[in-house]
Parts: structure tokens; sequence; C-alpha cells
């Protein structure tokens, strides 16, 4: 089961910032935390963070299948490199040829797809 990320961010916010609340755009985003990627990057909108804690923050990301197929989807998509996608998503290189190599069938059934 997985947590009710739209309640955990409204009491979050409702406790320390209660005026962001107020805000049309970030309840519109707050209803839509479905994925692992939509909750990222509703944190990094709404809470701003210092390099240390980005970086100490970073040893804990998960992701969730869905995103990891997203991600390795746009990566082929475009054409970009596994260096490349390290440094826009700020995801070890060693993680995405993980990622690639456990994914590797669902990912040529998506991109035979299309």
């Amino acid at each position: 089961m997985r947590p009710n990320y739209t309640k955990i961010y409204h009491d979050m916010l409702k406790l320390e910032h209660p005026d962001k609340l107020k805000d049309p755009k970030i309840k519109e985003l707050l209803k839509k935390l479905n994925t692992t990627e939509d909750v990222l990057n509703f944190n990094e909108k709404i809470f701003t963070q210092s390099k240390e804690s980005q970086r100490d923050n970073q040893k804990l990301k998960t992701y969730d299948k869905k995103t990891m197929l997203r991600l390795l989807e746009y990566q082929h998509k475009h054409g970009f490199s596994t260096s490349y996608m390290s440094k826009k998503y700020k995801i070890s290189r060693t993680t995405i040829a993980k990622w690639k190599k456990t994914f590797e069938e669902d990912l040529e059934k998506i991109t035979a797809d299309k």
C-alpha cells in the first residue's frame, strides 16, 4: 500500500506553511501526487533546500518501477547518454545502468510499441 502523499503534504503545509495552501497552483499540484516523480517535483517546488541537504537526501531517494521506466524511456527516445541523465536527474550512473539491466525486457516492449 502506497502512502497518501496528498494527505501527508497537505498536513505538512498546514502546519509549517499555511500561506502556501492558499495558492491555487499548489492546490492543483497537491491533487496530482501519484508517482514518485510527482512527489519529488512537488517537493522541489515547495521547499527550498541547501546544497548540502540536497546531496544528503539524494542518497535516500527511491523510485517506483513506473518512474524508472519513464526515465529510461525518455533517455532512449532522446538518445541521451547515461552521464547526461545522471547529471540531469542527480542519479548515479551505476543506478541507471542497473535499471537498464533490470528492466531491459520491459524497455524493449515499450520502445517497440512506439
